[in-house]
């Protein structure tokens, strides 16, 4: 298959990057190498890199709560792929605010909650890989890097392989807090670097100003700050991004509760 002409060179779209590969080895850099080969003009941006191995709830958290604030066609290049080699798709899609291009397995499922796919295709197309027979184990360099160079450069989507019906999308819905009169019944849905615990509980969903969170038959009273309490102690807050957390002032709220995602929290509504 011929290759569709790149469009002008003021179309350029940023790419931005997330993976569970980490920073010690040289894989994030070696995407980036093919990216700038194919494009050099291309501004790229880490997102992250630091997602835990083969977590892909915490990096379908991650692109759900950043991409809004990302430039408008804005590609979306996330790499956590605990199939790689097997048979599941490598899919690009398209959205009202710009692209995602990635493994179909649910990694883009917050964002497209949010912001529905227009179109989609499976990356059949080899004239856009890096080379035509590539790596069972590294698609992020051989598949998905050079994919997205090519459209923040301009190449149209449907040039890159076969459409595909939106709804054949792998989706991981995102489990919904049970709301009564007087609690919410929610989940630990992501952990940070400092070890605080994020809810899948929004601040719209509480009503009242006074309330508090109870985990493991431990009641966590909540605050707006974590100096609200001495350092050390536990605290419960509305996070940056909208979603009720735990958290301790100087400390680490995982090591000290012992939780992971999925685990059960409840927010008491006074």
């Amino acid at each position: 298959m011929a290759l569709i002409p790149m469009m002008e060179p003021s179309k350029t779209k940023a790419i931005a990057i997330l993976t569970d590969f980490g920073l010690e080895d040289g894989y994030v850099g070696i995407m980036k190498g093919v990216i700038t080969k194919i494009n050099p003009h291309i501004p790229i941006i880490d997102l992250t890199h630091h997602i835990p191995p083969q977590q892909i709830l915490a990096a379908t958290f991650c692109l759900m709560n950043a991409y809004r604030y990302f430039p408008e066609e804005t590609v979306f290049l996330a790499v956590v792929d605990p199939g790689v080699g097997s048979q599941r798709r490598s899919v690009a899609i398209e959205y009202s605010r710009g692209y995602l291009v990635g493994p179909d397995n649910g990694l883009f499922s917050g964002i497209l909650a949010q912001d529905p796919a227009v179109k989609a295709v499976s990356l059949t197309n080899t004239d856009y890989w890096r080379v035509p027979h590539v790596s069972s184990t590294f698609h992020g360099r051989d598949i998905f890097a050079p994919i997205a160079a090519y459209l923040a450069s301009g190449i149209f989507l449907e040039a890159l392989g076969e459409v595909i019906p939106i709804n054949s999308l792998v989706n991981l819905p995102l489990p919904s807090p049970h709301i009564t009169e007087t609690k919410i019944e929610g989940t630990i849905q992501y952990i940070d670097h400092f070890g605080n615990l994020i809810t899948n509980i929004e601040f719209s969903q509480i009503r009242n100003k006074n309330w508090s969170i109870t985990v493991n038959d431990i009641m966590i009273q909540s605050g707006l700050t974590y100096s609200d309490v001495a350092p050390g102690e536990m605290i419960t807050l509305i996070g940056s991004q909208g979603w009720v957390e735990i958290a301790i002032n100087g400390g680490n709220a995982q090591e000290k509760l012992q939780l992971k995602w999925g685990d059960k929290v409840t927010v008491i509504v006074q």
